[in-house]
This record gives C-alpha cells, sequence and structure tokens, in this order.
C-alpha cells in the first residue's frame, strides 16, 4: 500500500522525481537510437539499459531529453537554489532539442507557485548551424550540422510541453541562430543559464549575450563542457577574457556549472 505524501514538501518532491523520469523515460525503458558513430569511441547501445540512461549516454527514441538523470536533478537542484536563495530573474536554455530541460524548469516553478518568472527556450528548432570556420576555427572539423535526429521543430517541442500540462504564458520560445536572437534578449534578466549548443560559435555567443544578463549569484550550466573539445574552448576563453574565478564544478562526465559571483 503506497503512503501518501504528509507535507507539501514531499509532494513536491514526489511529483519532481516522476517529471524526471518521465521525461528521460527511465520508467519504461524506450530504447536509443540506433547510430554507428559516438564521441567517446564506442558504439551505443541498441536497447535500453538503465545506466546509461541515467548517465545520459544515449539519444533515446521517444524520451523528451537525452542528457540522462544526473544532469536533469543538478538542473532542478540549481532552479530550487535559486529560488530558495531569492536569486533573481528568468532561466533560459539555448539548445533545447526536444525541450526536456525546459519542461523541468517550468515543473520547478510550477511546483513552487511560482507565477511571475519564465522559462525561455532558444533553439533554431532546425538542428545545428553549418561551422563559420573564418570567425571561428574551432568548429572548423564540426559535423553535428548534419545529423537530422537533432532538429526538432517548434511545434514538436509545443505539444511535448502540453502533454505535462506545462505550455502557457510563461514559457517563451526564441526561435533562430543564437547570434540574431540572443543580443535580442539585453532587456532580461536571469537566474539561470543552461547552455547546450554543442559548438563553440554557439557557446561563445550565448555566453556574450547571456552572462552579463546574469544576476549576482545566479548560475551557469555547460552541457557539454567534458565532451566536446569545441565547447571547453569557448568556455574556458570567455572567462580568461573576463579574469573572473569562477569554481566549476562536475554534475557529471561532462556536465559543468558554476555560480556567478
Amino acid at each position: 500500500m503506497a503512503i501518501a505524501p504528509t507535507s507539501t514538501d514531499d509532494a513536491r518532491a514526489l511529483y519532481l522525481d516522476l517529471l524526471e523520469k518521465s521525461l528521460t523515460n527511465v520508467i519504461y525503458g524506450d530504447p536509443p537510437i540506433d547510430r554507428r558513430w559516438w564521441w567517446w569511441r564506442w558504439r551505443r547501445p541498441i536497447q535500453y539499459v538503465a545506466v546509461v540512461r541515467e548517465s545520459g549516454l544515449d539519444w533515446p527514441s521517444q524520451a523528451h531529453t537525452m542528457i540522462g538523470l544526473r544532469r536533469l536533478h543538478a538542473l532542478r537542484a540549481l532552479v530550487e537554489r535559486t529560488l530558495n536563495e531569492n536569486i533573481a530573474g528568468e532561466y533560459i536554455e539555448t539548445g533545447v532539442w526536444r525541450g526536456g530541460a525546459c519542461i523541468l524548469m517550468r515543473g520547478v516553478l510550477a511546483a513552487y507557485g511560482e507565477k511571475r518568472r519564465r522559462v525561455f527556450c532558444a533553439d533554431s528548432f532546425s538542428g545545428l548551424p553549418r561551422p563559420d570556420a573564418a570567425a571561428y576555427p574551432a568548429d572548423r572539423k564540426d559535423q553535428l550540422y548534419k545529423i537530422q535526429e537533432l532538429a526538432v521543430s517548434l511545434d514538436s517541442v509545443k505539444a511535448n510541453f502540453a502533454k505535462y500540462g506545462l505550455l502557457d504564458d510563461q514559457v517563451r520560445f526564441v526561435a533562430g541562430w543564437f547570434r540574431d536572437t540572443l543580443p535580442a534578449l539585453a532587456a532580461e534578466r536571469f537566474a539561470l543559464l543552461r547552455l547546450d549548443g554543442d559548438m563553440y560559435e554557439s557557446t561563445l555567443v550565448a555566453l556574450e549575450a547571456l552572462y552579463p544578463r546574469l544576476s549576482p549569484g545566479g548560475f551557469v550550466i555547460i552541457d557539454d563542457y567534458g565532451a566536446l573539445p569545441n565547447c571547453r574552448k569557448a568556455v574556458d576563453e570567455f572567462l580568461g577574457r573576463r579574469g573572473e574565478n569562477v569554481h566549476i564544478q562536475a554534475s557529471d562526465h561532462t556536465g559543468v556549472w558554476w555560480q556567478k559571483p
């Protein structure tokens, strides 16, 4: 016999735990997309493997996020910190894929009864750009623009939000290439930035446009810092130019975060 939650905090935690499991689809265990290349030089499993999904090491065929339970739970914890510590501002993810991380952020706001803050979902909704090797040499050999599975339409992402009952006016969609759209958000103030653009250009452009708008004490999450050298290079060079001393902490094998001084 199930025991009902005994407090608001228990009910909130139960809802957010279930939301994490639903977004990663560890409940039903959908098989991954069978691709024959892999960044870590080993073939992805063609069947669902719990430990792989938990670590975000496969591309699910149906789940609404590929970042895995560890990174998703770390995101939830940081959003909760912004609320508990009264860090002012909105939330944004750059590179949303099927929308799962943004859905979780909106779900946290709903669970805490937060009616004013918004979640911004920034993406081309048509895949990654071709490398601009002249402007960003680190992206010269990047091939991610060829991968059709990374192109998820705006209508599909909106439909995924709606499935969780979380599509409302607290969700804003920012469609287009980051170099065109993110500078236009200069009037906004953010409590948390989640950057998942993979490429050097996408990471650097997002940091240059959004970091000045991040509240003191706000959080930056970089999804591919440990996995993609060009992404890591963009972060390191950006922080180096600012001379900003931050404590970069790992969420798992690739995701990292830091708190803005």
